[in-house]
């Protein structure tokens, strides 16, 4: 039960940061640059591979689809750790999946973003593993 719990909590703040996140993309101004004719001009640039799109609305499209990644792992792996518990601790592959997804956002974050995202990716990969180590000295 308490494995569960470790990993059901690490899925809970991935989702609570991928709520975050989406909310923070289609609601102010929190995830735009700072400097207006740096929003003027990717408004009216496009990227090199179209002119389909421009590269504001790329960025807003990635940010978007970068929320619903973390809230999909959040929402399966809650659901696997809650409800379908013998589904995920009998599976090897869910639970590589989910530790080579937490282990991946900690090095992306580590690069791209900034502290607070890192330090909730670790701390939900710190939990994660936590569970997996407890599910693994328990069985």
């Amino acid at each position: 039960m308490l494995a569960s719990t470790l990993v059901a909590t690490s899925a809970g703040i991935v989702l609570l940061f991928g709520s975050i996140h989406l909310l923070y993309t289609l609601h102010g101004n929190k995830l735009h640059p700072r400097d207006p004719a740096v929003l003027a001009a990717m408004q009216q640039t496009h990227p090199v591979i179209t002119r389909q799109t421009t590269m504001w609305r790329a960025n807003h499209g990635f940010n978007i689809t970068h929320s619903m990644g973390l809230i999909l792992f959040g929402l399966v792996y809650g659901y696997l750790a809650l409800v379908q518990t013998a589904l995920l601790w009998q599976s090897s592959f869910l639970i590589a999946v989910g530790l080579i997804t937490l282990v991946a956002y900690v090095v992306l974050a580590r690069l791209y973003f900034f502290s607070i995202p890192f330090r909730g990716v670790t701390l939900a990969t710190l939990l994660y593993v936590t569970g997996i180590t407890f599910h693994l000295t328990n069985a």
